[in-house]
């Protein structure tokens, strides 16, 4: 019971911090680190031992989806060089250069100092697209960020899942060439062939709450199904969500989608939370069996692994764009313009902010593991210090750089809300009834809004006569339910349709409802 009402606690508390991370404009993961940290100093604060296998499914498999959903199989295509360059040789480069600080420093076997680089060597860009997105960096960097952050957690956790095999005497790394191959291979194809039958599957439901129950269930037994035929379970379900994202939204209903999408966003964020609470609690037990003259070698030993992760990167990063700019002198006009800038590499280096992946991944190391305290008290240390330093730099980082902002996504928005309301007009154009020339009218008056976005002018005036009105529209609703003409079913029913027709008068968050006009 302890348990349980210190974790209803931290959620509250991680709320607080996420609504004052908005306020510093700062990661709110950062916040969340130093909750963790300061839960290791709680007196009495209990330990809690999590299976390792169990760890990986519970909060990985989730995360993945949710990030892989996301992802646009498009700008993966665009920047597939950058990518390839961060997701593959980034995290190669750091995971080698850390496993032989910690061969050399800390006398961890070999298997065991590869498996603590490839828990240190992904980078999470959660942590900084919120920074990010306030500050409308070029599409290009948040593009490459969030594809990188996808699929290097895919070979970092393919390396991490062989070296432990390796580390515990269940795989020989001479052996680990046709595990590698049968693990990409074979995930493709078993990821995709999931996501169709998770696609016929769902659109036969029609009950929102079955639905989503369903995508959790599906998730986790894609996981376990992949993981018990010998197949990378990472690759599998990223590959799994890809396929989702691009065959179900038109199979889906409309209430289905949206009480999935803001399930998911908070199962994300409370995974995240209990993530950094297991940290607080697991590093208390290890600093504690780390006491004496071990402790300050330990704790050296994680500084020293915190310090090749952060310059590891930004020397990678700086190296691979020096090449490429090398390599672009021969490149045409629009080519170059495309192609990376040092600002941009200072950015992306310096985004190198570990996560939930990093943290799991430690956690569900083996106990027998072979320097399990030392490693895991690095991948903490890593975890908080790239949070605190990096994170809460990246705002005045930004302001140095004065990146231009970039409205390459609010173009497409416009460019594609025209569409969608000429296609609108166009499919009413063939009734005739007098329902139907209102309609008409109403996506008349929203072409010309969209077709003229630099007239704020005209928007404001359109949005703020929607709003008017969708204001009366509650408080008419309101007074229904207070003098008992309708129930709660019929209220939330019609709530519901209010708030999205608010939503979509207010696309930016701009306008407020207005109760004079």
């Amino acid at each position: 019971m302890a348990l349980f009402e210190l974790t209803l606690i931290l959620l509250l508390i991680a709320v607080a911090l996420t609504a004052l991370s908005r306020r510093l404009e700062i990661p709110y993961p950062s916040l969340l680190a130093l909750a963790g940290v300061a839960l290791a100093f709680v007196p009495g604060a209990p330990v809690i031992e999590i299976d390792p296998e169990l760890a990986l499914a519970l909060f990985i498999a989730p995360v993945l989806l949710d990030a892989a959903y996301d992802t646009s199989l498009r700008d993966l295509k665009r920047y597939r060089l950058s990518l390839v360059l961060l997701a593959l040789g980034a995290v190669v480069f750091t995971a080698v250069a850390v496993a032989f600080v910690g061969w050399k420093m800390a006398g961890l076997p070999i298997a065991a100092a590869i498996a603590l680089g490839a828990i240190v060597a992904p980078p999470d860009a959660v942590a900084a697209s919120a920074v990010l997105n306030q500050f409308k960096v070029p599409h290009r960097i948040t593009a490459i960020l969030q594809g990188e952050s996808l699929l290097n957690d895919a070979t970092a956790l393919l390396i991490y899942r062989i070296s432990v095999a390796a580390a515990i005497g269940t795989l020989m790394l001479k052996d680990a060439v046709p595990v590698i191959l049968l693990a990409t291979i074979g995930s493709v194809v078993g990821g995709y062939l999931f996501g169709r039958l998770s696609v016929i599957a769902l659109e036969r439901i029609e009950d929102a709450a079955s639905s989503t129950v369903v995508q959790f269930a599906g998730t986790f037994a894609v996981w376990i199904i992949a993981d018990k035929l010998g197949l990378s379970a990472i690759i599998t379900i990223v590959v799994y969500a890809i396929t989702i994202a691009r065959r179900a939204p038109r199979r889906m209903t409309a209430r289905r989608r949206v009480s999935t999408y803001s399930v998911w966003e908070s199962a994300v964020f409370v995974l995240n939370v209990l993530a950094f609470v297991l940290m607080g609690l697991q590093a208390r037990s290890i600093v504690g069996r780390l006491s004496g003259d071990g402790q300050g070698e330990a704790f050296l030993f994680a500084a020293t692994v915190l310090a090749i992760v952060i310059v590891a990167r930004i020397v990678w990063v700086a190296g691979y764009v020096a090449v490429i700019r090398w390599f672009a002198r021969y490149a045409s006009e629009e080519e170059r313009r495309d192609g990376p800038t040092f600002p941009g590499a200072v950015l992306v280096g310096w985004c190198g902010m570990r996560g939930l992946v990093t943290l799991v991944a430690a956690v569900a190391l083996p106990a027998n593991f072979p320097g399990r305290d030392p490693i895991v008290l690095a991948a903490f240390a890593v975890v908080l210090g790239t949070l605190v330093l990096q994170g809460m730099s990246l705002k005045p980082l930004l302001r140095w750089l004065d990146f231009p902002r970039d409205t390459t996504v609010d173009g497409e928005v416009a460019l594609a809300r025209v569409a969608i309301m000429q296609a609108a007009l166009d499919v009413l154009s063939r009734k005739n009834s007098a329902a139907a020339a209102v309609v008409r009218e109403q996506y008349e008056a929203q072409r010309k809004v969209a077709e003229n976005p630099e007239d704020a002018q005209a928007a404001t005036e359109y949005d703020r006569l929607r709003l008017y009105a969708i204001n009366r529209q509650r408080d008419t609703l309101e007074e229904l339910r207070r003098n008992g003409t309708i129930g709660d079913e019929a209220y939330h029913r019609l709530e519901e349709e209010i708030d999205w027709a608010e939503l979509a008068a207010s696309p930016a968050g701009s306008f407020q409802p207005l109760t004079t006009y």
